[in-house]
C-alpha cells in the first residue's frame, strides 16, 4: 500500500476519502480553489494545496496544476474521486507517465466506456444484452431516421458522448424526429463538444438498476449487489437504495453476471457501475458504465459492510480483491437521499448563501452522514450545490424508511433553501412507499411533490405559540425589574380588570391567515380558521418547545429566519410565513456584523447612506417577495458600514445585504 495519496477532488467525496485514509494511516493531500480556501476537505487533510481561481476549469480541471502539487507532495497516487478529472483518460494516462498511481481504471478501458456508442458495440460482442438500437459511426440524418423507423417509434435520441440526461430527446412519432435531433446535437454540441448521437428503443416505464462491481488486476472480479436509482428529475438521481425492491435472485444474478462479462471484455480494475434499465417484463438491458466510485455508494457499503474507498486504494496499489463472490453477503436496506442548496419550489434554482444554522441527526449504526460542509459554512456558486448524503439502514425496508422519515425531520437547515421538505413530500408518496414506481415517478406525481398545501390550522396554533414564548423570553432577558414579584413585570398578558386579547396574522399565498390570542392564567385561548383552542407550553431546549393543545401535549422544533418559521413536529415539516416583523426578530437575525435577507426577493427601498450613524429601530433597508415587504433595522446603535446591493437588485435567501457595527454598550470594551 502507497503511503501518501492527493486527492484531486473537494467537497463531500473528498472528505470521505480522507475518513478511509486516516484510518489506514495513509498521508492525505488536499487541493483547493480561491473559493474552498477554509472548507472542510482543506482543514481534514494532513496537507493542502492552492491550485487556481474558484472557477473549477481553472482550478479542479487544471490537469497540470494538479501533478504539479503532486509532485511537489510526493504523492504516490492520486483519487480523483466523482466527477471534475475521475473519467479522463488523458489524465490517467498524464499520471502514469508522471509515475504516480491512478485510483481507477486503466486510460484504455475509460476511452471504452467513455463512448456510449463504443461502449454498446463492445456489450455486443460480450453478449451483454442491449437495448434494440444504432451505434454506428454514420451520423447523416437520413441514416438515423431510417434506423428509428426500423426500430420502431418511440425511440430515445441520445448523445454518444453524453450524460446527465443532456443531449437526449424521447421521439413519440417520425414527423417529430427532424426537430428532436437538431435540439439534442445542439445541446450535446454546447455541453460535451461532439454531436454525435445514438438511436434507441424507447423503453417505457423502466426502472434504472445499477450492478456496483470490482475486478483487480490478477483477474478476479465480483459485483456487490444491486442499487436502484429510478427516483430521478430529469436523469439526475435523487433517491438510490439497496437491494433494489421488488427483484428476484434470478434477475439479481443475471445482471451481476453480465456486469462482471462487462468488466472482463474491457479488462477493467478498480470501482465500477453497470447500470442497466429493467422493463416491465424483469427484462433487463445494458445502459452505460461509470468507471468511478458512484455518488450513491453508501448505500452499497450499508448493506455489506464493507469500505468501497478502502478496495480501491487496495486495487490500486496492486493487491487482490479482499472477498470471492460466494463471500459476500448482504444484509438489510438501504436509503440514501441528496440535500441540494436549491428551491424545489422555484424551478429548483440552485440557493446560494451561508449556512447559519446547520443541525443534524444523530448518527449511529442506523443513520450516516457524508457532508463537505458544516456550520457556517457557505454554499458557492460554483460548484455543485449538494450540501449532503444522508443515508439510513434498517433491517427491511420498511424500516429503513421510518429512519429516513425521522432523520429528515431532524435535519435543519438555515441560511439557504434546501430540498428537505421535497424529499419527504417524495418518500410519503403510497407508490415509493410500496415501491411501485420507474424512472419516470417524479414526472408522474410532480403536481403531488410540488404542491405547496396550506399548514393545518393546528400549525398556525404552534407558531403563535413559538412567539408568545419567545417573546416572553426575550422580554424576561431585557427587563431590568426591582421587583420581581410586581404584576407590572409578568409576561402572560395580565391586566388589571379584563383580559388581554392580541391577533397574529400569518401568510399562505398571499391569504391572510389570523389567529386571535385570549392571555388567561393557565396560558392561553386562540381561535383561527374557525376553530378554538386552550393552548399553553415552555420552552426546552436549543429550538426545542413542549406545547399543550387541548390537553394533549407535543414537541415541536422552531427556527426562525425573518418572517419564515421552520415549523417541525414528529410528522411534518411546515413553513409559516408572518405577515409582520417586530423589531425584535430583526434584533435576532443579525448576526456578526452583519444583515442578511431573510427570504429571495428584490431590494426596493435603501434608507442609509455606507458610515451613516443610526440607532436602534432605524429602517435600513426593505426587501419584497410574494408582494410582502420585509424592513430591516437597526438591531442595535451602530454604524452601516457597507451596503452591498442597490434598489432594483434580487437577493438570494441568507445573502449579505450590508455591513452593520455595533456600537459597544454600556460597560462594554
Amino acid at each position: 500500500m502507497f503511503n501518501t495519496l492527493l486527492i484531486a477532488n473537494r467537497g463531500e467525496i473528498a472528505c470521505r476519502i480522507i475518513r478511509t485514509c486516516r484510518r489506514l494511516g495513509i498521508k492525505t493531500i488536499a487541493v483547493y480553489s480561491t473559493a474552498d480556501a477554509t472548507a472542510q476537505h482543506v482543514q481534514l487533510a494532513d496537507e493542502a494545496y492552492w491550485i487556481g481561481p474558484a472557477p473549477s476549469k481553472e482550478s479542479y480541471l487544471c490537469m497540470d496544476k494538479i501533478l504539479g502539487v503532486a509532485q511537489q507532495a510526493g504523492a504516490q497516487a492520486i483519487h480523483p474521486g466523482y466527477g471534475f478529472l475521475s473519467e479522463n483518460a488523458e489524465f490517467a494516462t498524464a499520471c502514469q507517465q508522471a509515475g504516480i498511481i491512478f485510483v481507477g481504471p486503466s486510460a484504455s478501458a475509460i476511452t471504452a466506456m467513455g463512448s456510449k456508442s463504443m461502449a454498446k458495440r463492445l456489450m455486443e460482442k460480450a453478449h451483454v444484452p442491449l437495448i434494440p438500437g444504432y451505434h454506428g459511426d454514420d451520423q447523416k440524418e437520413e441514416t438515423l431516421l431510417a434506423a428509428a423507423k426500423k426500430i420502431g417509434f418511440p425511440v430515445l435520441i441520445k448523445a454518444s458522448a453524453g450524460g446527465g440526461g443532456k443531449g437526449m430527446r424521447v421521439v413519440l412519432v417520425s414527423e417529430e424526429f427532424h426537430d428532436a435531433l437538431e435540439s439534442a446535437k445542439r445541446e450535446a454540441l454546447a455541453s460535451f463538444g461532439n454531436a454525435d448521437m445514438l438511436i434507441e428503443k424507447y423503453v417505457a416505464k423502466p426502472r434504472h438498476i445499477e450492478i456496483q462491481l470490482f475486478a483487480d488486476n490478477h483477474g478476479n472480479a465480483v459485483y456487490l449487489f444491486e442499487r436502484d436509482c429510478s427516483i430521478q428529475r430529469r436523469h439526475q438521481k435523487v433517491i438510490e437504495e439497496a437491494p433494489a425492491p421488488h427483484i428476484s435472485e434470478t434477475l439479481r444474478q443475471a445482471m451481476g453476471a453480465a456486469a462482471i462479462q462487462a468488466a472482463k471484455t474491457i479488462q477493467y480494475t478498480g470501482a465500477g457501475t453497470i447500470e442497466f434499465l429493467v422493463n416491465q417484463n424483469q427484462k433487463f438491458y445494458f445502459m452505460e458504465m461509470n468507471t468511478r466510485l458512484q455518488v450513491e455508494h453508501p448505500v452499497t457499503e450499508m448493506i455489506t459492510g464493507l469500505d468501497l474507498v478502502e478496495w480501491q486504494l487496495l486495487v490500486a496499489a496492486g493487491g487482490t480483491l479482499p472477498l470471492r463472490q460466494e463471500q459476500l453477503k448482504r444484509h438489510g436496506h438501504a436509503i440514501e437521499v441528496r440535500i441540494y442548496a436549491e428551491d424545489p419550489y422555484q424551478q429548483f434554482l440552485p440557493s446560494i448563501g451561508h449556512l447559519d444554522i446547520v443541525e443534524l441527526p444523530v448518527t449511529n449504526a442506523h443513520v450516516r452522514i457524508d457532508s463537505g460542509v458544516v456550520e457556517k459554512d457557505s454554499i458557492s456558486q460554483y460548484y455543485d450545490p449538494m450540501i449532503a448524503k444522508l443515508i439510513v439502514w434498517d433491517e427491511d425496508r420498511e424500516s429503513a424508511l421510518r429512519r429516513l422519515h425521522r432523520a429528515l425531520l431532524d435535519y435543519h437547515i438555515l441560511g439557504v433553501t434546501t430540498n428537505i421538505r421535497y424529499l419527504l413530500q417524495i418518500i410519503q408518496q403510497p407508490a415509493f412507499q410500496t415501491a411501485h414506481f420507474s424512472t419516470h415517478f417524479i414526472e408522474e406525481h410532480e403536481s403531488l411533490l410540488l404542491q405547496q398545501s396550506p399548514p393545518p390550522t393546528k400549525a398556525f396554533v404552534l407558531a403563535g405559540l413559538y412567539l408568545l414564548l419567545k417573546e416572553a423570553q426575550h422580554a424576561a432577558e431585557q427587563g431590568h425589574a426591582t421587583d420581581p414579584h410586581s404584576p407590572w413585570q409578568r409576561q402572560d398578558g395580565w391586566r388589571m380588570n379584563l383580559s388581554y386579547q392580541r391577533t397574529l396574522r400569518f401568510l399562505h399565498q398571499h391569504e391572510v391567515i389570523a389567529l386571535t390570542i385570549e392571555f388567561n392564567a393557565d396560558g392561553y385561548a386562540m381561535s383561527c380558521q374557525d376553530h378554538d383552542f386552550t393552548v399553553s407550553g415552555h420552552y426546552l431546549h436549543h429550538h426545542e418547545y413542549l406545547a399543550i393543545i387541548n390537553g394533549q401535549q407535543q414537541t415541536m422544533t422552531v427556527l426562525q429566519q425573518g418572517h419564515i418559521l421552520h415549523l417541525i413536529t414528529d410528522d411534518a415539516y411546515h413553513l409559516i410565513y408572518l405577515q409582520t416583523l417586530s423589531i425584535d426578530d430583526a434584533e435576532d437575525q443579525a448576526s456578526e456584523g452583519s444583515l442578511v435577507s431573510p427570504m429571495p426577493g428584490t431590494v426596493v427601498a435603501i434608507h442609509v447612506k455606507p458610515q451613516q450613524v443610526v440607532t436602534r429601530g432605524t429602517r435600513l433597508m426593505v426587501v419584497e417577495a410574494m408582494k410582502m415587504e420585509h424592513t430591516l433595522n437597526a438591531p442595535s446603535d451602530g454604524l452601516v458600514k457597507e451596503i452591498f446591493f442597490g434598489i432594483g437588485d434580487t437577493v438570494m435567501e441568507g445573502a449579505e445585504l450590508l455591513a452593520f457595527e455595533a456600537t459597544a454598550k454600556s460597560g462594554e470594551k
